[in-house]
């Protein structure tokens, strides 16, 4: 295969498993064979233009994503629960030659127009090489569109350099070998689930277990089958801290597990803390984004710091900087500042989109992230927020909403929160809770809350409003979706 995917595709590597979906697997070998067959047809469809997949969690997902780059070709992943404008927008944004879909998957009317190819993993190999030339480090190896919280969604573009950068760094700090084999549930929309689930097994030589839709129950089955990874969101390891007391066997299976790993929000320390407790083995965290794929991880041989995301992964600069874009000269692990990194793991611009790639990048070349974080000495980092939801400015004090989460999440009457900033004529901003009670009917004094909060941080950091919510707005990955809070 190519020098993205590095295996060989002859004995004895070609019989290692590579992928499985359910009771449907591929070997390195197969996935090379099917993945050329489609190569040749994309390239003869398609041409030069990006493709389309329709990113359901099967086993076709997987191989047509392998397929379009070895073909050479950007992969525009499309979201199969995307309502109708967004889909429209996203396509005639990206321009897409095709669209690779599962046979037998029907599309919604925004996909009718574009021309399908449906992938067949038993294709039988053959035909000219897939692409005249390997593809440079430069060339877009997808476009993967934002969420869109503050207008229509911007598609990121991701060269081939990101994508082998972040995965062979993640390779150093997780120790991440062929020999391991990965479990998860997550959507291959994402970077998450696409690039680093599927795509980091593969480039390393090991093999990914998608277990379709996730539960607690899958993941015990597999982790106890010899799978030795997990990648999961908060709302995953969340539902596994709730199942572990009277799951023995789920017990038994995250214990066996060499890694557990947490992304795309931040995961509560209660849930550190409960999953610790009963398994004796710490979830560890990255962070990472859409634009600059992954920042820092919590290394496999370091140490797991609840509430962390580690330091900064090899090859990638991260510096903290205050309002006015001057750089936090000394990190004490309280002074909270922007996230701005800089390094080859960056995607090159949004797909024309000049004026947001611009304003995304200071003049030396730093991507402001929006992420608010404090830094340890030892170079660990805290993320404390999203500068435009997350970053309550109260009575002359910066606050992170996430420390303030955390201390909720301890109490036991609350099962979720979330913490929000509003206008406050004294104050500024005042400290707004949103609670989902663990017994609905009986949930805690507002004020019991408060004091909570003010006995294990800081007075200035309790809760002035506390709504009580039958649930949290959160969108397809688990990520909290403060913008749709709303008083009932």
């Amino acid at each position: 295969m190519s020098l993205l995917f590095p295996v060989p595709a002859e004995a004895p590597a070609a019989r290692r498993p590579a992928l499985r979906f359910g009771s449907r697997a591929l070997s390195h070998g197969e996935l090379a064979a099917a993945a050329r067959a489609l190569a040749v047809r994309i390239r003869a469809a398609a041409g030069g233009g990006r493709v389309a997949v329709w990113a359901t969690p099967v086993l076709e997902t997987a191989v047509g994503v392998v397929a379009a780059l070895e073909a050479g070709l950007a992969v525009v992943p499309l979201n199969p629960r995307s309502g109708h404008a967004e889909l429209g927008h996203i396509l005639a944004d990206s321009a897409p030659e095709l669209v690779l879909a599962a046979p037998g998957d029907e599309l919604p009317a925004a996909v009718s127009g574009l021309r399908r190819l449906d992938v067949d993993v038993d294709a039988p190999a053959g035909g000219a090489p897939a692409a005249a030339e390997e593809p440079g480090a430069e060339d877009p190896a997808f476009v993967v569109y934002t969420s869109g919280t503050t207008g229509p969604p911007k598609g990121a573009v991701i060269p081939r350099r990101a994508v082998t950068t972040t995965l062979d760094a993640l390779a150093d700090a997780w120790q991440w070998t062929g020999d391991d084999v990965l479990v998860h549930g997550l959507p291959l929309f994402h970077v998450h689930g696409l690039i680093l689930g599927v795509l980091g097994p593969l480039r390393r030589g090991g093999a990914v277990r998608h277990l379709g839709r996730f539960s607690t129950e899958g993941v015990a089955r597999e982790l106890n089958d010899g799978a030795t990874m997990l990648f999961g969101v908060p709302t995953m390891y969340h539902r596994i801290a709730e199942a572990l007391p009277g799951d023995p066997e789920l017990v038994g299976a995250l214990a066996g597990a060499r890694l557990l790993v947490s992304g795309s929000a931040a995961l509560p320390v209660h849930d550190h803390e409960r999953i610790a407790a009963a398994t004796g083995r710490r979830v560890v965290e990255r962070y990472g984004m859409t634009e600059t794929l992954m920042n820092t991880a919590v290394r496999a041989d370091g140490e797991a710091r609840p509430g962390t995301v580690g330091p900064p992964l090899p090859g990638v600069e991260l510096r903290l900087v205050e309002e006015d874009g001057a750089p936090i000269a000394a990190y004490d692990g309280e002074t909270v500042g922007e996230i701005q990194v800089r390094g080859p793991n960056l995607f090159t611009g949004y797909l024309h989109r000049p004026d947001a790639t611009a304003g995304a990048f200071t003049a030396d070349g730093w991507f402001r992230t929006g992420d608010m974080a404090v830094r340890e000495p030892d170079g660990y980092v805290r993320i404390v927020g999203r500068k435009a939801t997350d970053l309550i400015k109260s009575g002359g004090h910066k606050i992170g909403a996430g420390e303030i989460e955390n201390a909720l999440l301890e109490h036991p009457g609350v099962s979720e929160a979330a913490v929000t900033g509003e206008p406050d004529a004294d104050l500024g901003e005042r400290v707004v809770a949103w609670v989902v009670a663990a017994d609905p009917a009986a949930p805690p004094a507002a004020g019991e809350l408060s004091a909570h909060v003010a006995e294990r941080l800081a007075p200035h950091k309790r809760p002035r409003t506390v709504h009580f919510v039958p649930a949290l707005p959160r969108n397809d990955m688990g990520k909290l979706l403060k913008r749709a809070l709303r008083v009932p």
